[in-house]
């Protein structure tokens, strides 16, 4: 009987540190759930406080929406993969706890400095999977953060506006994965060809990129 009750109470806290406590994620959130937009806000902020050399923190990139984006495209093996990684990381506290106190709580749980120490733990762990596990999540953190439109105005990378002439080869082949109903344009929309003037670094960002906003 004590046996059962002790594996009923094992139960009843695993079920409430994976399901419970996590505020709602927003509308537009189509495949993450609430606890890994808790994880990754957490690690974001984490990996890219405020206060850097680039202005913009992990937070305002708002990660968890790139990392939704991309799970919906991804082959299903793939997906469950990155969501087992966020998984292990916001429980592994159990095993690799962080700073006192409370250092055994849930990854997004934690204070900011627990988590960033936990993250460098991973990251200078001498376990080599654990090393792994961390350059795994840096990756993906990473490419959401390097996609946000203030971080590449700040780097000098965001997309520049460019006029295209229309030629030829508009009017007859549609844009990539579209059918021939996708060909916008006719024989009076023929414009005459660039130039040839290189596009200038001061050139304007693109719209898609201008401005505060994402």
């Amino acid at each position: 009987m004590l046996g059962w009750l002790l594996l009923a109470a094992v139960l009843g806290y695993a079920l409430i540190r994976i399901f419970s406590g996590y505020p709602r994620p927003p509308a537009s959130t189509r495949v993450l759930a609430p606890r890994e937009v808790a994880f990754l806000e957490a690690a974001a902020l984490a990996t890219f406080p405020p206060g850097g050399a680039i202005p913009a923190s992990g937070s305002e990139a708002d990660l968890p929406a790139y990392t939704d984006r991309w799970l919906q495209v991804l082959h299903p093996r793939m997906r469950w993969l990155m969501r087992s990684l966020f998984f292990l990381l916001e429980h592994a506290t159990l095993f690799f706890p962080a700073p006192r106190p409370r250092g055994f709580r849930r990854f997004s749980s934690l204070a900011p400095q627990q988590q960033a120490a936990v993250l460098e733990g991973w990251r200078t762990s001498r376990l080599f999977p654990r090393r792994i596990v961390f350059e795994s999540l840096r990756a993906i953190l990473t490419m959401g953060y390097f996609s946000h439109p203030p971080v590449l105005r700040q780097l000098g990378l965001a997309p520049r506006e460019i006029e295209t002439p229309v030629c030829e080869a508009d009017l007859l082949y549609p844009p990539v994965g579209c059918g021939p109903e996708a060909i916008a344009y006719g024989l009076s929309d023929l414009t005459p060809p660039s130039d040839g003037t290189p596009l200038q670094r001061d050139a304007p960002v693109h719209p898609a990129y201008a401005g505060s906003g994402s």
